[in-house]
C-alpha cells in the first residue's frame, strides 16, 4: 500500500520504518529540511535501538523515502498519517493541536480520490471530529475518512512494540476505511496479534486512559516506597508480592524518582483538562500529576538528607540524565527537576549519560559533563543513580570508592542490593528500603 507519514519525530519515523518493513511503500514527510537531509544521508535524528538498521534496510529496498515537500506523496497515497507533535499548550495544560490541524488543512487540498486520514499523534477525545470538519471546510468535494490509530510504543523498545504489539487500536466510522486499515495491518493480523476496532472517540480515549493508568501505577508504588521507608519494609518485595496477583501484574511497579518522558506527563495533564472540560473530573489522575511533580523535588531533598542535610559546596555525581534507559529523550526527565534543585541548595554537579548529554547541555546549566561514570565520580561526595542504564549495573564499586571524596550511593532506581554496595564500603540509600 502507498503510505505517507506526516512528521518524522519519534512516532512518525518508527511507524514509517516499520510499515515499510511490512512491505508497504512509505514516504515520510517533514517541514524541517535539515532533518530530511540527515535522514537522506542515513543519519537517524533520535536514538532508538535497531532503528538505524531498519531505516537503512528499507531505504535500500526502495520502500522508504523522505521528503520536505509532501504534495506528490499525499496525492498518491492511499493512507496519510498525521504524526506531528501535540505538546502541552502553555498556560492551560491542554494538548496543543495546532500542528495536527495545520496538517489536516494542508492534506485536504492535496488528496486525490478516496484517502484514509489517520491520526497517529496522541490527541484528546473529539480531535478526529475536528480534523474531519477542517478538511470538509477546506475541500468540500474531497473523498476521505478520518481514522484514529493511537501509538503504544515504549521508547527503547519501539520496534518490538510495533511488530509484536499487545494490541492495535483502530477507531473508524467508515467501512471503506476499515477495509483499508485491515489491509495495512494484515501482517499483524496474520500473526494473530489483537486488532481492536472501535468508534473514533473510543480509540482516542483508550490512549489517554492507558497512559493515565500506568502513570497512576508508578505513582502508587512510589508512595508505597515512602511508607516502606517509614515502617521498615522493602518495597521491592512488596511490589513482587502484589505484582504476582494476576489482577495487578508486576509491570510499572518499580519505584523511582517519578515518571517523565514524552507521554505520561503531557498525556495525564491533557486527560485532566479534557475531563474538566466535560465536567467529569478524574480525581485520581489529578492527584497522580500533583504527587509526581512533588516527588521529583522530594528526591533532591532525599539526596540532601543522605548527605547530612547540607550539600552546599559539595559535589554530587549524577549517573543517568534521560527519563529512562535506551533513549536520548530528556523530555520531563526527573533529572531536569532534581539537578536544578540540588544546585539551588549549593551543590556542584558532575554528570554522565550514555546518550542524553547532547540534549542535556541545552537544558541544564553549570553542570560538568564527563566521559564516563568513573570520571563523574572523581572527587564526589555522593553518587546518585538517576537512570538505570545497563552499564551502571555492574560498576567496579571498589574503584568508584577510591575516586570519591565520600563513598555514598543514593540509588534512586534500586539498581544495587544494599548489602552488595555496603560490602564494597559504600553508605547506601535506596528507594523504599528499610
Amino acid at each position: 500500500m502507498r503510505v505517507t507519514m506526516i512528521g518524522t519525530g519519534y512516532v512518525g519515523l518508527v511507524s514509517g520504518a516499520c510499515f515499510a518493513d511490512f512491505g508497504h511503500d512509505v514516504v515520510c514527510v517533514d517541514k524541517d529540511p535539515g532533518k530530511i537531509e540527515r535522514l537522506n544521508r542515513g543519519e537517524i535524528p533520535i536514538f532508538e535501538p535497531g532503528l538505524d538498521q531498519l531505516v537503512a534496510d528499507n531505504v535500500r529496498a526502495g520502500r522508504l523515502s523522505f521528503a520536505v515537500d509532501g504534495a506528490e506523496a499525499i496525492k498518491n497515497a492511499e493512507i496519510v498519517f498525521i504524526a506531528v507533535g501535540t505538546p502541552t499548550r502553555r498556560g492551560d495544560g491542554h494538548a496543543d493541536l495546532s500542528y495536527v490541524y495545520a496538517a489536516a488543512e494542508e492534506i485536504a487540498g492535496l488528496i486525490d480520490g478516496f484517502t484514509v486520514i489517520v491520526t497517529k499523534s496522541t490527541v484528546p477525545v473529539g480531535t478526529g471530529d475536528e480534523v474531519e470538519a477542517i478538511m470538509r471546510r477546506a475541500n468540500p468535494d474531497a473523498q476521505f475518512a478520518v481514522v484514529s490509530n493511537p501509538e503504544f510504543l515504549r521508547e527503547g523498545a519501539a520496534i518490538e512494540d510495533f511488530k509484536r504489539p499487545d494490541r492495535v487500536v483502530i477507531g473508524v466510522e467508515d467501512e471503506r476505511a476499515r477495509a483499508v486499515m485491515a489491509e495495512l495491518y494484515r501482517p499483524l493480523s496474520l500473526n494473530e496479534f489483537p486488532v481492536i476496532y472501535t468508534s473514533r472517540r473510543t480509540s482516542e480515549l483508550i490512549k489517554y486512559a492507558g497512559n493515565g493508568f500506568l502513570a497512576m501505577k508508578i505513582t502508587f508504588i512510589n508512595e508505597i516506597a515512602d511508607l516502606c521507608e517509614k515502617v521498615g519494609a522493602d518495597v521491592q518485595q512488596v511490589a513482587k508480592g502484589i505484582g504476582l496477583d494476576g489482577r495487578i501484574g508486576g509491570k510499572f511497579l518499580n519505584p523511582g524518582p517519578g515518571y517523565g518522558g514524552s507521554c505520561f506527563p503531557k498525556d495525564t495533564l491533557a486527560l485532566v483538562r479534557t475531563a474538566q472540560q466535560y465536567d467529569a473530573p478524574v480525581r485520581l489522575i489529578e492527584t497522580t500529576v500533583e504527587v509526581n511533580d512533588a516527588r521529583k523535588l522530594r528526591m533532591a531533598e532525599k539526596i540532601r538528607d543522605a548527605m547530612g542535610g547540607d550539600v552546599s559546596g559539595k559535589t554530587v555525581a549524577i549517573l543517568g540524565l534521560t527519563f529512562k534507559p535506551n533513549t536520548d529523550d530528556m523530555r520531563d526527565s526527573p533529572s531536569l527537576a532534581i539537578i536544578p534543585a540540588l544546585q539551588a541548595m549549593g551543590a556542584h554537579i558532575r554528570a554522565f549519560d550514555p546518550e542524553g548529554m547532547k540534549e542535556a547541555r541545552h537544558l541544564l546549566s553549570d553542570v560538568t559533563f564527563t566521559e564516563g561514570a568513573y570520571q563523574a565520580a572523581e572527587g564526589a561526595d555522593a553518587l546518585v543513580i538517576l537512570t538505570e542504564w545497563d552499564q551502571f549495573r555492574a560498576l567496579d564499586l571498589v574503584r568508584m570508592k577510591g575516586l570519591m571524596n565520600r563513598a555514598l550511593m543514593v540509588d534512586l532506581r534500586n539498581v544495587y542490593r544494599p548489602q552488595e554496595a555496603r560490602g564494597d564500603g559504600f553508605e547506601y540509600v535506596g528507594v523504599g528500603k528499610p
